[in-house]
């Protein structure tokens, strides 16, 4: 059992068998660690990484070796599905993550459908896909995560927020079309990272929230979408971790429906409680990423090995991760973990 690989320490914990403690990752997407710390250390960087394979693939290995993360998480942003679906990018610095610069339709009346296979014609999901087999092969031992953004999110980067919000309820035919629309091409470049050798696939759909959404809703669209994602990829033997941002309260109960391998939220929730509530859960998370950016190494490290006292499953971000984090806090994080 203490020669498990992270490969191995990783997929066992999330068919819940044993293992000899927790993995320590961080995904990718939304949960990024391509931290400038890192990159001035190397020299290689984003934006220029978004783009290029040889430099993607990189970027994610010195961010494993220098963080002692167990995982490559790719890419480092949120915007590819946007992207291919035609919104505009801003695609950032060295320090600023890219953004959506402008969503391409104001309304889910107006979406102009693409048909399936735009994923595989895009350039940059062609990058991530030459880096995610890149990884695969030449390391075998550390898991690749492809991290995708959920369907609430990934519509409401095609269609301006606001309206696309307001008519999930006022004209949910159209609204559950466009969500239905995005889903299968989140479907589609899940299967592309998959075939190129990803041996997770992440979530992350922060517009889907008990606070934005309310509980009525998130059932309707999240739980139902999310789970048409994770039948998919499960259909090619791959887990899923899903990420829950924000309060839980309102839509507490339906965490269980949600049919990923593990469930990941803000450092606001107490794992702790969540497992017990929901003993067949495999918890993931969550160190604040607050903490992790402001806060010093030994209050890092404490925190830590709360998590671990707490029988966490997988230990990791809690969320979004500044790239101003200093490489010291996350080394107390992962060092902490492995016992070093």
């Amino acid at each position: 059992m203490n020669d498990l690989t992270p490969k191995e320490r990783i997929i066992r914990s999330l068919n819940k068998e044993s293992v000899d403690r927790a993995p320590v990752i961080c995904p990718g997407g939304m949960m990024n660690s391509a931290i400038v710390d890192v990159m001035n250390k190397t020299g290689h960087t984003l934006p220029d990484g978004h783009h290029d394979s040889q430099l993607m693939a990189e970027i994610a290995n010195d961010v494993q070796e220098n963080t002692g993360f167990e995982n490559f998480g790719i890419p480092f942003c949120m915007t590819v599905e946007a992207e291919v679906l035609g919104s505009e990018i801003n695609y950032g610095t060295l320090a600023c993550e890219p953004k959506i610069q402008k969503e391409v339709f104001p309304s889910v009346k107006e979406v102009l459908y693409q048909d399936l296979g735009a994923m595989a014609k895009n350039k940059r999901v062609n990058a991530i896909i030459e880096a995610t087999y890149q990884l695969s092969k030449e390391y075998s031992d550390i898991p690749v995560f492809g991290s995708i953004t959920g369907p609430l999110s990934s519509a409401a980067s095609l269609v301006d927020p606001i309206p696309f919000l307001k008519e999930l309820r006022k004209n949910p035919a159209e609204a559950h079309r466009v969500v239905d629309y995005a889903t299968n091409h989140i479907i589609e470049l899940a299967k592309l990272m998959v075939e190129g050798g990803a041996s997770v696939i992440t979530i992350a759909d922060p517009t889907a929230t008990g606070e934005i959404l309310g509980p009525a809703m998130f059932d309707e669209y999240a739980v139902r979408y999310l789970n048409k994602i994770i039948d998919a990829i499960h259909e090619t033997n791959t887990p899923v971790i899903v990420h829950i941002c924000g309060k839980m309260n309102a839509v507490r109960k339906f965490v269980p429906a949600i049919k990923s391998d593990a469930i990941s939220t803000d450092s606001s929730i107490s794992l702790r409680k969540l497992k017990e509530d929901y003993p067949e859960l495999t918890t993931m998370g969550n160190l604040s990423t607050y903490l992790l950016e402001f806060g010093e190494a030994d209050k890092v490290s404490k925190q830590t090995e709360k998590l671990k006292l707490d029988g966490i499953d997988i230990i990791a971000p809690a969320c979004g991760l500044s790239t101003s984090t200093p490489l010291a806090n996350i080394t107390a994080m992962t060092n902490r973990v492995k016992g070093a």
